[in-house]
């Protein structure tokens, strides 16, 4: 076998390994927000982790168990739909280890969990599992349940994936509501509100880029001052003003949030009379930014 080819699978190995990794994590701080937050407070969670604490509630059974029952039918329905082998062992790794985790027994855990208080465990409970969440998606995977529920309809029904989830969740919610209380429900709906903004921030990260679309008169003068004082890239677009019909070059610059004062006033000192306009990018990959990869 070649060098290279040695080389790409020792690094493919060791991304798999990483990846793996991050999914048995996530899989950890789930369980921990099922166990200590979510189970002590009567808050279902979405999915068949919510639908688990039902079953558990009324017959006893383990939570952990039952949400891998309950997602061996669903995977086996919606393996097609998950992208590919490697997803799909992914997230049968996923699953697996929520299940795992959430019935082993937490050392030095309180039996009723951390606290009494139904907003702290709003609150923890949806911060810790949406971290969970988020570990298990950078790590490649799901966590089953909802989200092969979601593909299922959104391939079958064309339902959008966002709307999949309102319904598979909103559908636990009233059985929650049933079996526990309104109130309870209500803070279960906050609850996963908040896991949902945490997954997010897991995966597209805290570090929003600012993109920056700059006319101007001057435009040499403009992108020295970024390309040299700055050292960010410029891209050169042709425009022109419908009013005027006056030709005239855009330029569009990639920066970091803390660079914006910075860019603002480069641009006012070599143009005052320049027209910007700042937007919010998730993420930019490439050189002077997150290393693009598979």
């Amino acid at each position: 076998m070649p060098s290279w080819m040695r080389a790409l699978r020792f690094r493919l190995s060791w991304q798999s390994a990483g990846d793996y990794l991050l999914i048995a994590l996530g899989a950890l701080l789930q369980a921990i927000a099922i166990r200590l937050f979510l189970v002590p407070a009567n808050l279902v969670s979405g999915g068949v982790s919510g639908i688990a604490q039902l079953i558990n509630h009324y017959t006893g059974w383990p939570i952990g168990l039952m949400i891998l029952i309950g997602n061996i039918p669903i995977f086996l329905l919606g393996w097609r739909y998950l992208g590919g082998a490697r997803f799909v062992l992914r997230t049968a790794f996923a699953v697996i280890a929520v299940s795992v985790f959430t019935d082993l027994p937490i050392p030095f855990a309180p039996a009723h969990g951390l606290t009494p208080d139904l907003v702290l465990n709003t609150l923890y409970g949806g911060v810790v599992s949406g971290i969970g969440f988020g570990l298990v998606y950078r790590g490649q995977g799901t966590s089953g349940g909802s989200d092969i529920l979601a593909r299922i309809l959104n391939h079958w029904r064309g339902v959008p994936i966002s709307q999949s989830y309102l319904w598979t969740d909103s559908i636990v919610m009233l059985l929650g509501g049933l079996t526990f209380s309104w109130e309870n429900a209500l803070y279960a709906i906050v609850n996963l509100y908040i896991s949902g903004i945490a997954a997010e921030a897991i995966v597209e990260g805290s570090n929003v880029i600012r993109t920056a679309m700059i006319i101007t008169d001057n435009p040499k003068s403009v992108t020295d001052k970024v390309l040299y004082e700055m050292e960010r890239g410029v891209t050169l677009l042709e425009g022109r003003g419908a009013y005027t019909n006056t030709p005239r070059q855009v330029l569009y610059v990639v920066i970091s949030r803390t660079e914006v004062s910075q860019l603002k006033t480069l641009v006012h000192e070599a143009d005052p009379n320049a027209f910007m306009v700042i937007g919010h990018a998730y993420e930019a990959l490439g050189e002077g930014f997150q290393k693009l990869k598979n």
